[in-house]
């Protein structure tokens, strides 16, 4: 069968050496949407984000693209006893831990595995986890994340658990919205992921979609962004850890609407489609921003 359990739970799936500059800091940022709004080139708080210097700061979210940052191929699929092709995976979920604030600029490595594979019926989801290190032995942070993979379920295997995040019932402490711009897949590409599902319209409909959509990890690092900006007053370092469930699409040109309440030790949040025919349609599900 195209998946084979026994074959990929535990695999290696190999290490990775890379560096960040940062240029490639900058970059991401832009490409999450940071500085867009009217003022931010004269905001501090947006200008730690935008702005190399020694203010730069780094949202975590960039740990998860920083190992294949430089990246100018669509992402392999070369995966131990997994026969698939990218036309059949969209992202799951996706979280990141980070063992304090990230550095503006190095180098790590990260080793990466199959930790687990749930059989849902009519299709697959593959977890992988990976530990990022500095050359000194120190861990950086720790990504874990799942790939939903269509038509590839249905051998009898363990369906996986499904924790959900409840949101209270009262006013969010920040409700936000951020206008995705028409060329934002275009540009968050460069921050090395050149999949043809976010770029090329005929790929795209091959997919089952009427046009290339935002890449779930933009519309990702966009909510940890719009979280830290209106409940941290934009201090990256304030974050501990950030995860979500990918529960629907964007596409450009769409607006993101972002609620997110404070609780103890953490930020729970939301993130839905504003207006238009798709509107309070799920973008981003089970949204957690650990404090530092």
């Amino acid at each position: 069968m195209p998946i084979d359990p026994s074959v990929a739970i535990g695999a290696e799936i190999g290490e990775r050496h890379f560096a960040w500059s940062p240029s490639d800091v900058l970059l991401y940022h832009l490409g999450i949407g940071a500085g867009s709004r009217a003022g931010d080139n004269l905001s501090s708080d947006a200008l730690r984000h935008t702005l190399d210097g020694p203010a730069l700061q780094v949202l975590p979210s960039f740990g998860v693209v920083a190992p294949s940052f430089h990246e100018t191929d669509p992402p392999p699929l070369d995966l131990p006893g997994c026969d698939i092709n990218l036309a059949q995976v969209v992202h799951g979920s996706q979280s990141i831990t980070v063992n304090g604030p990230l550095p503006t600029s190095g180098e790590a490595t990260i080793r990466v595995h199959i930790s687990d594979i749930w059989d849902k019926g009519k299709a697959a989801v593959i977890w992988q986890e990976g530990v990022a290190t500095a050359p000194s032995g120190e861990e950086l942070w720790t990504v874990r994340s799942s790939i939903f993979v269509k038509g590839e379920g249905g051998w009898g295997g363990d369906r996986g658990s499904s924790e959900k995040i409840g949101l209270p019932d009262r006013p969010a402490d920040t409700d936000t919205t951020y206008d995705v711009t028409p060329q934002q897949a275009l540009l968050y590409r460069l921050c090395g992921d050149r999949n043809p599902l976010h770029a090329d319209p005929d790929f795209a409909k091959a997919a089952g979609f009427p046009a290339p959509i935002l890449h779930g990890l933009c519309s990702y690092g966009i909510v940890l962004r719009e979280l830290t900006d209106g409940l941290l007053g934009g201090d990256a370092t304030g974050v501990a850890g950030f995860g979500g469930r990918f529960s629907g699409v964007v596409f450009p040109g769409e607006t993101i609407r972002v609620q997110g309440w404070r609780e103890d030790d953490r930020i729970v949040a939301a993130a839905t489609i504003a207006g238009g025919e798709r509107d309070g349609s799920p973008v981003l599900s089970d949204v957690a921003l650990t404090l530092a």
